[in-house]
């Protein structure tokens, strides 16, 4: 218990984690489940020191506990937030990389929470913008600045569409352009690795909707072509401390 007196969590205070931690570890309760995120994480995509902390106890449930993966790879996706956390998210590393290769191991068994697996090594190996926007493409926006022509555009990937579009506050998504999704052999670096992972998943969706972020979009003020995931990357990516 003393090596949480300073850690508070989100409702500062120092002892609770540990108890609930423990609850967890020797019982699979919801209830301490549902607790344990509320107080490490909180809804405004911040994580409190104490989430940092229970990195080590959590990835060491990861591998048997749907729910430590998934409070786990929550507090990752938000690590490159300006948490004051920097010396305790360090001594992570190790449990960060442990972890990674956990959920590398999880997702060759095409499991249910595939997406979640899915987007929790890209945290780990800090592609955060990746990690946090990485949908189910059924209802996926990206929103983008045109590279020629500075114009502000929006990028639709869902069961309605697939496309480049001006937003109009009254008329909403006007002068759609078809999205030209990547081949996958020209795929390259962690683009190549998401499309993979869910094409030899079987999640075709997934697949369909990452090779379409990784193409191609038409600026519909200039008609310039530019690549999504480069100019999405451009103004998402954070500036590592």
């Amino acid at each position: 218990m003393d090596a949480w007196a300073h850690l508070h969590d989100c409702w500062f205070e120092v002892d609770r984690v540990p108890q609930l931690l423990e609850r967890v570890e020797h019982d699979d309760d919801q209830e301490a489940w549902k607790e344990l995120g509320w107080r490490l994480v909180l809804e405004n995509d911040l994580v409190s020191p104490a989430g940092f902390a229970a990195l080590k106890p959590l990835v060491r449930l990861a591998p048997r506990s749907a729910e430590a993966r998934a409070l786990a790879g929550e507090i990752l996706e938000r690590a490159a937030g300006h948490h004051g956390c920097d010396d305790l998210l360090a001594e992570c590393a190790g449990a960060i990389a442990e972890f990674r290769e956990v959920l590398l191991r999880h997702l060759q068994s095409r499991p249910a929470d595939f997406l979640m697996s899915l987007r929790a090594p890209l945290a780990a190996e800090e592609e955060y913008h990746w990690a946090a926007a990485l949908g189910d493409f059924e209802d996926d926006f990206y929103d983008v600045t045109c590279p020629h022509c500075g114009v502000g555009v929006r990028i639709a990937i869902g069961n309605y569409g697939r496309y480049s579009a001006i937003q109009d506050w009254n008329l909403g998504d006007v002068e759609r352009r078809d999205l030209r999704p990547v081949v996958s052999e020209e795929l390259t670096g962690t683009g190549r690795w998401m499309f993979e992972t869910a094409a030899q998943a079987g999640q075709k969706a997934l697949a369909e909707g990452i090779a379409h972020l990784f193409g191609r979009a038409e600026c519909p003020a200039c008609a310039s072509v530019f690549n999504v995931a480069d100019e999405y990357t451009s103004a998402n990516r954070p500036v590592m401390r």
